[in-house]
């Protein structure tokens, strides 16, 4: 003889889908607003970075007799003397060419001894000579922030480094703490290809990070309709007799 059905035994609970709803319904608004608040950086990067742009493309300035690292950052500038001592080799990898060196020298200006980056040449390629008699720099002001726990520490006696630390280098060649990074000389040295600052090395992953809590917002919503329907579906069973 069969059991009589109660009225509990008609379908599940409504309230046992309030909490499973609850989660998944916050969990998803989390994560999209998560994902939009990724667009505002992203719109916010794409406005520092414009602004970054018309600063490096500006006139060129005189070279300002103290140099602000947060005000005077990308600075467009010129300043006429000469290189003196021999260039320091920094490291590094240039795309579609492979590894090289940033040549670094300290340079002789109205009485000022400041850094300059004078750009890049290939690992394989002989060390050019420094440039003889006066000439004229055109670059922009830089302190890049290139040093991390896993940078080697400099190798002077090899005449090596793995990074442009300006105070490190500014001690070691006894200059004042003012790097230009130069875009161009004159005279030019066709041996040395110029690396000018610019935008591209400033990381802007925002839109990444948008698209990626997007989909996890598409991933938890669809795991609690999952969820959801396993807990609504019929369980199957012998009826006892």
């Amino acid at each position: 003889m069969s059991r009589p059905r109660t009225p509990f035994s008609k379908g599940p609970n409504p309230m046992r889908f309030v909490a499973p709803l609850f989660l998944g319904i916050a969990g998803c608004a989390i994560l999209l607003w998560l994902g939009f608040w990724q667009m505002s950086r992203l719109e916010w990067k794409e406005g520092v970075l414009a602004e970054i742009e018309l600063k490096i493309a500006a006139n060129p300035v005189a070279l300002p007799e103290r140099p602000n690292p947060d005000q005077d950052r990308f600075l467009p500038v010129t300043a006429s003397g000469q290189f003196q001592g021999a260039p320091l080799r920094i490291l590094v990898s240039q795309k579609h060419i492979g590894a090289g060196y940033r040549l670094i020298q300290p340079f002789h200006t109205d009485g000022r001894r400041i850094l300059v980056d004078r750009g890049f040449i290939p690992v394989d390629e002989e060390m050019p000579a420094t440039p003889a008699g006066g000439l004229t720099v055109a670059g922009n002001l830089h302190w890049p922030d290139e040093v991390d726990d896993f940078t080697p520490a400099p190798e002077f006696d090899k005449n090596l480094a793995f990074a442009r630390d300006v105070p490190t280098l500014a001690a070691h060649f006894g200059t004042e703490e003012t790097f230009v990074v130069a875009s161009s000389l004159w005279p030019s040295e066709p041996e040395v290809t110029p690396l000018p600052v610019s935008t591209e090395g400033i990381p802007n992953d925002h839109l990444e990070y948008a698209v990626t809590w997007f989909s996890l917002s598409l991933v938890w919503l669809g795991m609690t309709g999952l969820w959801l329907w396993r807990m609504a579906r019929p369980r199957s069973g012998k009826e006892e007799i």
